[in-house]
């Protein structure tokens, strides 16, 4: 069935590269112009159409570089209700800034968030805000050509690679894998923990990275679920979970609960999905029919800042929250460290 639809879908599919191709290569050929800023500009993104680990690298990045640099994290700001500009503030919601900023600026108060769909104007305003800023990140700004990042890093999950995936509609790439050639590190997410040299050599035969381009290897990290309101920390032991989730790729989280707990329910909604009153009774009601010994209610962090709203509704309920990071393979995370380090050092030597 999914390859008759693949077929069916597949014209579409090329009359979609046709426009990203044209549109790429005006930048390329400087008929459409990209801006460059006077400082440090590391975008974070993927070719496909998410669910690679954006959020956790970029916190991965804000970890890194918040102890030596005061850093601005710029996003799109998907499927918030507002428009334009907006600066994250202490009475920000998802609604303002959306789900995935909304997560950073409560995990990195310290750290200036903010959203603008046009994000080469986003720049500007976070700098008269806060002149201070030394470091941008961007957030899911590969495609994001108008801005001239003094540092590409390319996200691909390690299930569905980007050289085996096909263009939207057919498959998940918002480009050709050709336009991979833009970044500067390519780093496979979501891994096999006990992934081999020889696969790894495999996987690197067939992306076959540029000279100037440096491959890394990820794998997710599971942290100590907390809870949603308290804050205090869960020691699996074996307890009755009922999952909520609402992100691109809920397959890891699924296989990593079943490691830990008795995974006796599961309720999976699209990407970025804005939780409903109904949602919630829905929710409350199939965990309610659970054993009452020993079941709680898991969730991922990005889901939890779109269930905040509903906390009176929740309270009551044993829910925590299972926090996520990227750790390297290979021994090679202290290589990574080094190299956005010593971009970043550099940049500010040379002015």
């Amino acid at each position: 069935m999914l390859k008759k639809l693949r077929r069916f879908l597949f014209p579409f599919s090329l009359l979609y590269g046709f426009g990203t191709s044209v549109r790429n290569k005006l930048y390329d050929s400087g008929k459409l112009h990209s801006v460059e800023f006077d400082l440090p500009v590391i975008s974070i993104g993927n070719l496909s159409a998410g669910g690679t680990g954006k959020t956790p690298m970029t916190e991965y990045l804000i970890q890194l570089l918040s102890p030596g640099f005061q850093l601005g994290v710029l996003s799109r700001g998907y499927k918030r209700k507002t428009k334009g500009f907006v600066l994250a503030s202490p009475e920000s919601t998802t609604a303002d800034i959306g789900d995935e900023p909304m997560q950073l600026h409560e995990k990195f108060p310290e750290v200036t968030i903010a959203v603008a769909e046009i994000r080469v104007m986003g720049i500007p305003f976070m700098l008269q805000a806060h002149p201070g800023i030394e470091v941008i990140l961007l957030d899911d700004a590969y495609q994001h050509r108008a801005i001239k990042a003094g540092l590409q890093i390319l996200l691909t999950d390690y299930t569905n690679l980007y050289t085996r995936d096909l263009l939207l509609p057919a498959g998940n790439l918002r480009e050709s894998a050709s336009g991979s050639s833009r970044a500067d590190i390519i780093i496979v997410t979501k891994c096999n923990p006990e992934m081999t040299k020889d696969e790894k050599e495999k996987i690197a035969t067939e992306l076959n990275p540029l000279p100037h381009q440096k491959l890394y290897f990820t794998k997710i990290r599971y942290g100590v679920p907390y809870h949603f309101i308290s804050g205090e920390e869960l020691q699996p032991q074996n307890q009755e979970v009922m999952l909520v989730c609402g992100i691109a790729n809920p397959r890891p989280f699924i296989k990593e609960a079943e490691t830990l707990f008795r995974l006796a329910e599961k309720m999976t909604f699209g990407d970025h999905n804005a939780f409903s009153q109904s949602d919630i009774k829905n929710i409350v009601s199939r965990f309610e029919k659970l054993n009452r010994d020993h079941r709680l209610l898991l969730t991922t962090e990005k889901d939890a800042v779109r269930l905040r709203k509903f906390e009176k509704d929740l309270q009551h309920l044993p829910l925590y929250v299972w926090p996520v990071k990227h750790e390297f393979l290979f021994d090679e995370g202290p290589l990574f460290d080094n190299q956005i380090l010593l971009f970043c050092e550099g940049f500010h030597k040379a002015i």
